[in-house]
């Protein structure tokens, strides 16, 4: 159809009944289809509207990546906003200064974010926009939006839901088509903090369909091939504050009615299991991740590191690496990279494992695309053919010109840097290039960035930067020109392995380099990382110059995750008062395992690195943890060894490799029963309850039910939380619920109590098959959930239970922990606590009593008698006060 404004591609393409967003928190996944977000976009419209945002209004966008992000962003289209992004990572100042610098009257920003308070400006919160709101929280939640009239408080038309969640909606359509026009302002991206004030570039409707409508007419060509591998899901890792991250999330995947895939983190254990879990088929992200993937695969599989010996068609490649593909899962095909420059090497070592690398080339104020490679075409080191409608030209100095509809305007109220990058018509690009006789445009770097030696040969950064990295002992490097201007020469900051001898890296990388390019003089970084900007992970060249042309023997401050955070100091916040030192072991700390969660996940942010769970069980020192994290002495598992570093043929610590099955590498032997959410268990469990067990639990537990009606408040799935008595405890509570809600419950218990079915070498034969059979009993018939409560396994456990939710299933668990003798209601542990928040789940309370009398600790038969279930009314959990979290919980199943 024809396209004048994006709301035009809004209202052909954002419609269907089919998935669109996943985002997943980490442990829980919610799922959204097209039709939902467009209900929830056009309610924010009508929202911003009554809030007074009036067409032209510029309205921040700040926040993570995630399905409310989306809806914003076509919300304020939809409303005639302009949209202003910024990244999730960026400072309070900077969000200061783009508020003022725009005029913007609203904030919409992540809970989580520091909002500066503003005159004249609201704040509003993204995450609510595609939540439900109960009636009791567990925490005082800031009001998302204000002044919002009754009969509009649901943005979905419908409800919040996990994977497999139901469909639900008020079936209204609506036609966004309203008098806009195609050079109206869409959106304002900065693409600076640096200098004093950012610089914020004017996108038009027109100026993204000049990218979209090319792109779509090619897709158009090729989709009747497609069909048979549908849906193809996308996992983007690029931010959606930067317009290829926004492309590749937004308007792509809905010309393929295909399915965008957001999480949190950049660990490569995490993304293979996205990839694999999720039957993902294309990767979008910069060119570091594929750096960091590469190294996880070659500690995994080693011999991938060696070149083939003579070229192979891609079918015998794919054969020859099948165990990486199985990694990967076998829908997996694709990356898509863009915001960097890609190494060619790492080009060229996932094209020989049987994979497709697609490069493209753009900028912000092309909004973003100027060249593609052609997925069926690609030629390696090009970032393709200038797409239709998109003139390229090189400068006599090198330099990329790009003339076309895509490109923008100008910046936002600044005249002189508008000039400054437009003439005869052209945008400068400030990049360096080539275009051969087929029209493939090669870019070699950026044109301030290069050095010009005193014969007058060009030297570009990234070509030393990509030998120095592939030398022994080297984890990163920059370049920057030493000297004066007229006298440059090359100047690296090197980051290196401990022991390692910078004279002889010098050495070895001048021996691969030309002789204009060789390394005149160098610097030690003393930091964990070489600054890198946040979201794209580009090197910040004018950082490191800065430095080394000030004092070159000062420690800078750490730009690396940790944010100047020792191992101690964290470990440190997790230690109860303890002193911590190098010699203190994991085990002094006497860490529960939703402990060890939250230290697993405070060090994977501080250190950016993968940690394996059981390096926090048993004797381990914080030293020995140092030594993982900073790669002094990697752990098995890391993906922090430097692939030239690892013996040929290394095999300790090699992650399992399969398809997606119950084990994982980072936690060792833990299993959960997978099989009983198939087809043929939930059938039998269903009989089972429906016919003798549940009738034999009423006939011994004479049960008085109160608080149905609140149930419906709550929606389902929902995490139940209920004091303890007996073993009878759970069936009791699910002969309480209703039907439509009884046989969607999964109950939780002590991993612990089926010790000799997990751990069998330390009990006899007899307790072996005794405990086996009552653990498979139980997850068949009342879909046991085992969580170790000292054990390792504790993160895995959580993912389980949100793969439950997400399925659709609630939640049973006992707080306590253990069932109490006399009756009374003992204190509720913090894992209940963690589970609710970082599920992201309504807890419904739930009080018992009576059913410690019909059958009592130590019993072996029940007796009949009076029980009571109490349900109360559904309640939200927020932040990380886990203690806090549970002892409300606790508060409310004590009112009952």
């Amino acid at each position: 159809m024809q396209r004048s404004t994006l709301l035009d591609f809004f209202d052909d393409r954002i419609r269907s009944d089919r998935p669109f967003l996943v985002y997943d928190g980490g442990y829980r996944a919610c799922t959204y289809t097209y039709a939902e977000i467009r209900r929830a976009a056009g309610s924010f419209a009508r929202r911003l509207r009554r809030a007074g945002i009036a067409q032209g209004d510029n309205v921040l966008l700040w926040g993570e990546n995630r399905a409310e992000w989306i809806v914003a962003f076509w919300g304020c289209l939809l409303a005639r906003a302009v949209a202003v992004p910024i990244d999730v990572r960026a400072s309070p100042d900077l969000v200061d200064r783009v508020v003022r610098i725009v005029s913007a009257p609203l904030v919409v920003a992540g809970k989580d974010l520091p909002v500066p308070a503003l005159d004249g400006v609201d704040t509003w919160r993204l995450d609510d926009l595609l939540g439900d709101e109960l009636p009791g929280t567990l925490t005082a939640p800031e009001t998302p939006f204000p002044d919002i009239a009754a009969g509009d408080s649901d943005p979905t038309g419908g409800q919040h839901r996990g994977d497999g969640g139901q469909h639900c909606g008020d079936g209204n359509e609506e036609t966004f088509r309203d008098a806009v026009a195609g050079d109206d302002l869409a959106e304002i991206i900065f693409t600076s903090g640096a200098t004093a004030e950012p610089k914020g570039v004017r996108i038009t409707h027109a100026n993204v369909l000049a990218n979209i409508v090319p792109v779509e007419r090619e897709v158009r060509k090729y989709i009747k091939y497609g069909r048979p591998f549908f849906p193809l899901r996308f996992l983007n890792l690029l931010p959606l504050s930067h317009m290829f991250g926004q492309a590749m999330a937004t308007f792509v995947p809905p010309m393929l009615e295909g399915i965008t895939v957001f999480m949190r983190g950049y660990n490569p254990d995490d993304i293979v299991r996205q990839i694999r879990t999720r039957r993902v088929s294309v990767l979008v992200c910069v060119p570091k991740i594929l750096e960091v993937l590469r190294d996880h695969v070659l500690h995994v599989a080693p011999e991938t590191a060696e070149p083939l010996a003579r070229p192979e068609h891609v079918a015998r490649r794919w054969w020859r690496y099948r165990k990486i593909h199985a990694l990967f899962g076998y829908k997996f095909w694709s990356f898509v990279v863009g915001a960097a420059p890609l190494d060619p090497e790492v080009e060229a070592f996932w094209s020989r494992l049987g994979f497709l690398v697609i490069q493209g080339y753009g900028l912000t104020e092309t909004a973003p695309i100027v060249t593609l490679n052609h997925p069926f075409r690609t030629r390696r080191g090009s970032v393709g053919t200038p797409i239709s409608g998109v003139e390229v030209s090189i400068a006599d100095d090198g330099e990329i010109l790009v003339r076309g509809a895509n490109v923008t305007a100008g910046y936002y109220n600044a005249p002189q840097e508008t000039a400054a990058a437009f003439r005869d018509g052209w945008f400068h690009t400030g990049d360096i290039g080539a275009v051969d006789a087929e029209g493939r445009l090669t870019v070699r770097g950026r044109k301030k960035e290069m050095i010009v030696t005193p014969d007058g040969l060009n030297v570009f950064p990234e070509d030393v930067e990509r030998v120095v990295r592939e030398t022994r002992g080297v984890r990163d490097a920059g370049v920057v020109a030493g000297g004066a201007g007229g006298r440059e020469h090359v100047h690296a900051v090197l980051l290196l392995d401990p022991g390692a001898d910078p004279d002889t890296v010098v050495k070895t990388a001048n021996a691969r380099l030309e002789d204009h390019q060789r390394i005149r003089a160098f610097s030690i970084w003393p930091g964990r990382s070489l600054p890198r900007t946040e979201g794209t992970q580009k090197l910040k060249r004018r950082d490191l110059k800065r430095w080394v042309e000030g004092d070159a023997a000062r420690p800078p401050r750490d730009d690396g995750r940790s944010a100047g955070r020792s191992v101690e100091e964290v470990v440190a916040g997790f230690a109860h008062g303890r002193t911590v030192s190098g010699d203190t072991t994991l085990d002094e700390l006497g860490l529960s395992s939703m402990e060890r969660i939250e230290l697993m996940l405070a060090l994977e942010r501080s250190f950016d690195r993968s940690v394996d769970e059981t390096a926090l069980v048993g004797t381990s020192t914080v030293a020995d943890l140092r030594a993982m994290l900073t790669g002094d002495d990697p752990a098995p598992g890391s993906a922090a060894l430097p692939a030239k570093d690892m013996p040929a043929g290394a095999a300790a610590g090699k992650a399992r490799i399969g398809s997606g099955g119950t084990r994982t590498a980072s936690e060792g032997a833990t299993t959960f029963p997978t099989w009983s959410q198939r087809a043929t268990p939930r059938a039998f469990r269903h009989a089972a309850q429906a016919s003798f067990l549940l009738p034999l639990t009423r006939l011994f537990a004479w049960i008085r039910v109160e608080g149905l009606d609140r149930l419906a408040l709550a929606g389902d799935p929902v995490l139940y939380a209920a004091n303890h008595q007996s073993l009878m405890d759970g069936p009791v509570i699910l002969a309480a619920l209703p039907p439509e809600r009884r046989y969607r419950v999964a109950t939780a218990a002590a991993r612990e109590w089926f010790a000799p079915h997990f751990h069998p070498e330390r009990y006899p034969r007899r307790q072996r098959l005794t405990t086996g059979l009552a653990y498979r009993l139980g997850v068949l018939c009342f879909n046991v959930v085992p969580l170790p409560q000292r054990e390792a396994g504790a993160r895995e456990a959580m993912r389980y239970l949100g793969t439950l939710l997400g399925q659709g299933s609630s939640v049973l668990i006992f707080p306590e922990g253990r069932r109490c003798e006399t009756g009374r209601i003992d204190v509720f542990q913090p894992g209940v606590g963690m589970l609710a928040a970082r599920l992201q789940v309504p807890v419904v309370p739930v009080r018992i009593d009576g059913v410690d009398r019909i059958l009592p600790v130590g019993a072996r038969w029940a007796r009949p008698g009076r029980a009571r279930v109490a349900f109360g009314s559904p309640l939200r959990a927020d932040g990380d006060d886990y203690a806090g979290i549970a002892r409300r919980i606790e508060e409310a199943v004590r009112a009952l």
